[in-house]
């Protein structure tokens, strides 16, 4: 049998924690898999004499992570740390500068730095291992990096953040609002104690940069996504939906285009009966439309420890089964020197439409003012609904466009808006017709 892999794991949080348990739990069977032992021979963690539920005291301790991804002691750093900057970036470049394998489940720091890593990581002909870094246990990175060979992805979306959909869920099962639902969700430990990092989208955001690259061979481009969050999704959105067939998910999607790439994440109303409407709660889900294989859905746990935790070992075990001398395969599915600038797709009509609501004053000449708005911006109208709003000199106008542009739509409301017609902020929100 070939040596014990020594793995040194930085950061002993939810994560790190219950992958020192599993790896110490699962011993005999990670053994027979693998065909060598996993031992946790090194951590870094801020505090020692927390309990965590697992003997380590054979592990040699780091006050500092670089210096644990430094040590002689590992051939596997773990990064599970956190952060895009300060000793997350620090002790993963120096653990690939010294020839180690790299395991990390930090989106924000490989959509920020996951080039010039992979650049060393190529280089010293070592494994950069991230599957946790998106959707959880969900094993997208795999599928997309390994499993789909042959095969030119068109369209890669999904659900992929739980804060998000347990939120969006709870709203449309209770009736009870963002606000109250948010609080429940810090509460449970859904959501972080500033969970704007969540709910305005930036987390999705850097896992479909990821996607993007994996997906359509491209540079990552975090900063080429067009982004916007739930804080803005109210009770309101949530009933019309339901009553036209629909419900709302935050989606990110990547979409090869004629034009360029096109990366957007944003709320969407998406039809009951389309199997994204069932993922509820914390899961997550990836679709993957491709050429040969058609469309496939990857459907689980998308975030919590013990989903980590799975997708932590499974790149740890993918380590440990490879041997001197195998050439490992690329970080982002090709050389990062082959790698595509990333082409932004130019402003194209929506397929789907889109649902816009406007609460306006009661008055005459108020819903000819709004029809007028549209016809100006070239934008055919699906259906109208027009209903009483919370107050009698207010009322509701919900429009379902057909294929119109994002600019199109945006003019409109903005043109209604400082006509003076709305007593309330406009709500625009995407309707995706296809699975």
């Amino acid at each position: 049998m070939a040596e014990a892999l020594r793995i040194g794991i930085a950061g002993l949080g939810t994560v790190g924690a219950s992958v020192a348990r599993v790896i110490a739990a699962k011993a005999a069977e990670l053994t027979r898999q693998c065909g060598r032992d996993l031992v946790v021979s090194a951590v870094s963690a801020r505090d020692r004499t927390r309990d965590r539920g697992v003997d380590l005291s054979t592990a040699t301790w780091f006050d500092d992570p670089v210096e644990l991804a430094k040590s002689t002691d590992i051939d596997v750093f773990v990064e599970l740390v956190g952060g895009d900057e300060g000793p997350a970036r620090a002790s993963v470049k120096a653990a690939l500068e010294a020839g180690h394998h790299v395991v990390t489940a930090n989106k924000a720091l490989l959509s920020k730095h996951g080039l010039s890593l992979a650049e060393i990581a190529e280089k010293k002909g070592v494994l950069l291992n991230y599957e946790a870094a998106v959707a959880g246990g969900i094993p997208v990175i795999k599928t997309l990096r390994e499993s789909l060979a042959g095969n030119s992805v068109g369209r890669v979306f999904g659900i992929l953040n739980g804060t998000c959909n347990y939120i969006l869920t709870r709203m449309e099962a209770e009736g009870i609002s963002f606000e109250e639902c948010l609080k429940d969700a810090q509460r449970l430990g859904y959501a972080e104690a500033d969970p704007t990092f969540d709910i305005e989208g930036n987390d999705t955001a850097h896992k479909l940069s990821i996607l993007t690259s994996l997906a359509f061979g491209t540079r990552i481009a975090p900063n080429d996504i067009y982004l916007e969050g739930i804080s803005n999704i109210t009770q309101a959105d949530i009933r019309a939906a339901a009553e036209l067939g629909y419900r709302i998910k935050l989606l990110g999607v990547a979409q090869k285009t004629d034009s360029g790439i096109e990366q957007r994440v944003h709320p969407t109303m998406v039809p009951t009966a389309s199997v994204i409407a069932q993922v509820h709660g914390v899961t997550n889900a990836v679709a993957i439309e491709t050429d040969i294989l058609g469309e496939l859905l990857l459907s689980g746990p998308g975030a919590g420890g013990n989903a980590t935790a799975s997708a932590v070992i499974g790149d740890i075990a993918d380590i440990a089964k490879s041997r001197p001398g195998f050439q490992h395969g690329p970080v982002f599915g090709r050389p990062v020197k082959e790698l595509k600038p990333y082409k932004k797709a130019q402003m194209r009509s929506h397929a789907g439409g889109y649902f816009i609501r406007l609460t306006v004053h009661d008055r005459t000449g108020v819903f000819a003012g709004v029809a007028k708005r549209m016809a100006d911006n070239d934008i055919s109208l699906e259906s109208i609904v027009q209903r009483s709003a919370g107050s009698e000199s207010e009322k509701t106008v919900i429009l379902v466009t057909h294929e119109t542009t994002e600019a199109a739509v945006r003019k409109a409301v903005d043109g209604i808006t400082r006509d003076g017609l709305l007593t309330d902020k406009p709500q625009v929100i995407r309707i995706e017709r296809a699975d």
